[in-house]
């Protein structure tokens, strides 16, 4: 759809589930591919030229006005028509949602709820760019480098134990993340707040005061994870205390690069962050697989070493850009602020402050708010560590099958909802009841949120029943029998129940958050505060009763009691109106039964061919799951057809246009 591609340049928030680490989901290389801040936003803006060299001129060129969708629900045809863009007043914002693009008149003002960003900043050598192109040209680069961490990471988990994941992937990466949040994010979100035209010898000064701060909480919280928590058996975990050391001397390395990140941000050098990302992970897993295979016995020496390794790569990526960039005639060109890398180290201001006060300040003020936020975000993982609800070993199985599970998540469901919050923003004013708003708009949202409802409740569904059947097989092919024995495959067949939850979620929150007016966005976050609460609590009694499942229910639980609150959003929404979207959550009664049939005889083929009776027995099992999922697809395309038609016009036709 051009509309989202082109005309909507919308800053995109990377927390909630782009904060779950990325390349966690790969195995034990388990690390924050995405920054936990939100890109600086921009005014939304078509620029013209191709390439996504850093600092490199552009010339902006008048919006058109957007295509956006037409049509009635009485007949379900969709069509596109120019519409003149809205002129209306940036909302506040749940977190972890992305704003609405601000229009003309309005700018996110430092210390609001989208204080990191800036609609009007400016860049050296003009208006500052889109990130999306620039991250647009680095996608097969990004492709690649996950592929190959995927495969050495299920290399790798054939060769170690689950106690050793366990205490790798959630103990001392909680360590990590900790640390690095509780030193640098208060920091980040303030120093990317408002315009990049500011004193940024200032800045920077600020920025290098994560480095002591990283070294306090490093010391603390290294003392904390070594003599007030369980430790590991030295025999089945070696070197634990090691790992503790290393892991938290990793953080400090980190937060050494940061005014060179912040920079990077700031300008919005994106390719830069994904190469040196990157490399940085290949790096970690290729030095994993390494040791894991020559020293086996090294235990958490192993991760130790790989986890220093990924920091410093990280750093001196940065670090050697800007050694190269700063000072060169490009950066001359575009009047860079800053000219050279002596210039990214602290230093004293003739006549002024050491720091600028009203960063210091906001600093402070983002940090309050940001603490709660991180204890609820890693709420699992301090259940798991300070509780001690699961064993090492659960804990490493639970973490692996939560971050694989999740990627459905962040790959399908994600860009969708990113992409029609941007079109019910457009399409509806928010604040406005039903009977306010243009009825031919409301008959075209009521329209796309029932297809939408239905493609999403169809795609949760298809993953329910053919992962329940599938997660043995799918876990013995990725790690062995490490993950497809034991608590493994419960843990992912009851994960697939929760991306149907995910997925209905995030479109009826999608929907609910493009309307909401400032004060019931306040009231929500008042509930989801003591949701949020009601849902740590759950996790704890459901663990002791059900063991890592119980996390997975309480997930669902808390999904659950969101779907109950959006979809009662939009059922008094639309009460006026002639308007159901909410049928779209019916799918035919047919399809149910298909759904049905297939699950039963999957399940059926799963007792009989898998997945200990030799390949020829998964290939009938995984044979047999193939025809009833082409059956269930001919279903749907008989009993849903407005639903296909949906689908072709606004998803398939964009990729293939993609393609040629």
């Amino acid at each position: 759809m051009e509309f989202f591609q082109k005309s909507l340049q919308n800053p995109i928030c990377q927390k909630t589930l782009l904060t779950r680490h990325l390349f966690s989901a790969l195995g034990v290389c388990h690390l924050s591919y995405f920054s936990a801040e939100c890109q600086p936003a921009r005014l939304a803006g078509t620029w013209a030229g191709r390439g996504g060299g850093e600092g490199r001129e552009r010339r902006p060129r008048p919006r058109p006005a957007p295509l956006l969708l037409t049509g009635s629900r009485r007949d379900g045809a969709i069509s596109w028509r120019r519409r003149p863009w809205p002129r209306r007043t940036c909302s506040a914002r749940p977190p972890g949602w992305p704003p609405p693009a601000p229009c003309c008149r309005c700018a996110a003002a430092p210390g609001s709820s989208s204080s990191s960003s800036s609609s009007s900043s400016e860049v050296p050598g003009g208006s500052r760019p889109s990130p999306s192109q620039p991250a647009g040209v680095s996608f097969p680069c990004q492709v690649l480098f996950r592929a190959v961490t995927f495969g050495l990471n299920a290399f790798t988990l054939r060769h170690l134990s689950r106690e050793l994941l366990g205490v790798v992937n959630v103990r001392l990466t909680l360590l990590y993340s900790t640390v690095l949040f509780l030193a640098r994010e208060a920091f980040r979100r303030a120093c990317l707040s408002g315009s990049t035209k500011r004193n940024w010898t200032k800045t920077i000064n600020l920025l290098w005061l994560t480095v002591p701060l990283g070294v306090f909480w490093s010391v603390f919280l290294g003392l904390v994870w070594l003599h007030l928590l369980e430790v590991p058996d030295p025999s089945v975990v070696p070197h634990y205390q090691a790992g503790v050391v290393a892991f938290g001397l990793s953080a400090i390395i980190e937060l050494l690069g940061e005014p060179f990140w912040v920079l990077a941000q700031a300008h919005l050098f994106v390719r830069l962050k994904v190469i040196a990302e990157s490399l940085s992970v290949v790096s970690k897993c290729v030095l994993t697989v390494i040791l894991v295979i020559l020293y086996p016995q090294w235990g958490l020496y192993i991760f130790s070493l790989a986890q220093i390794l990924y920091t410093s790569v990280l750093v001196m990526c940065y670090v050697i850009y800007f050694g190269m960039f700063l000072g060169s005639p490009e950066a001359t060109k575009k009047s860079f602020p800053v000219a050279r890398v002596k210039a990214l180290l602290p230093k004293l201001v003739e006549d002024e402050t050491f720091l600028n006060w009203k960063e210091a300040r906001l600093t402070w003020s983002f940090f309050k708010q940001s603490f709660l936020k991180q204890i609820l975000t890693e709420g699992e993982r301090y259940v798991m560590t300070f509780l001690n609800v699961l064993n090492f070993g659960d804990q490493g199985v639970y973490d692996i099958v939560n971050n694989l599970g999740s990627l459905v998540a962040r790959f399908i469901f994600l860009p969708i909802e990113e992409s029609f919050y941007v079109f019910f923003a457009k399409v509806l004013e928010r604040g406005k009841n039903v009977k306010d708003q243009k009825q031919d708009d409301i008959a075209m949202a009521a329209n796309v949120l029932e297809l939408l409802l239905k493609l999403v409740l169809l795609i949760g569904l298809t993953i329910t029943v053919f992962g329940y059947a599938f997660s043995q097989l799918a876990l013995d092919i990725y790690g062995g029998s490490m993950l497809s024995s034991g608590t493994g495959p419960n843990l992912l067949r009851c994960y697939s129940l929760y991306v149907l939850f995910l997925a209905i979620n995030g479109v009826t929150e999608c929907f609910t958050f493009a309307l909401m007016c400032k004060e019931e966005v306040d009231r929500y976050n008042f509930v989801m505060l003591a949701l949020s609460f009601t849902f740590l609590c759950i996790s704890y009694f459901l663990t002791h009763w059900y063991g890592s499942v119980g996390f997975i229910l309480a997930n669902c639980f808390n999904m659950g009691i969101r779907i109950a609150h959006s979809t009662h959003y939009i059922y008094d929404y639309f009460k006026e109106s002639t308007y159901r979207p909410l049928t779209g959550l019916l799918p035919s009664p047919v399809l149910i039964l298909v759904y049905v049939i297939s699950g039963v005889i999957t399940v059926f083929s799963e007792v009989f061919f898998c997945c200990d009776k030799g390949w020829m027995a998964r290939l009938i099992h995984i044979s047999t799951g193939a025809v009833c999922f082409a059956a269930t697809i001919i279903t749907m395309f008989c009993t849903e057809t407005k639903l296909v038609h949906f689908v072709r016009s606004q998803f398939l036709s964009r990729y293939m246009k993609k393609g040629t």
